[in-house]
């Protein structure tokens, strides 16, 4: 199960973003983009994230951009860096340090 909370210009990121959880948190995105004009991607309490999650924070991050948002992500689990570093896409998804 995957929870998405947005306040104070934050998408807090809960549970698990997998495979099973991301269909229905790309159905949500539109909502999201359309409230913000920048944001964060706060991945504090995600527990688990597979490459169907990478890619959502990807895609996020893309439409966020494209409409115009400034994104960045922040407590970004280790397991998601190996996978960004795996799939040599370390640079889709800015980090704030």
């Amino acid at each position: 199960m995957a929870n998405v909370e947005l306040r104070d210009n934050a998408l807090h990121f809960s549970g698990q973003l997998d495979r099973d959880t991301v269909p229905q948190l790309w159905q949500m995105r539109t909502q999201w983009v359309s409230q913000v004009q920048q944001v964060v991607l706060d991945l504090a309490k995600v527990s688990r994230v597979d490459s169907a999650g990478m890619a959502l924070m990807i895609h996020l991050v893309n439409e966020f951009k494209t409409a115009g948002v400034d994104v960045n992500a922040r407590n970004v689990p280790e397991e998601l860096v190996t996978l960004l570093r795996l799939s040599h896409a370390e640079s889709l998804l800015p980090i704030a340090e």
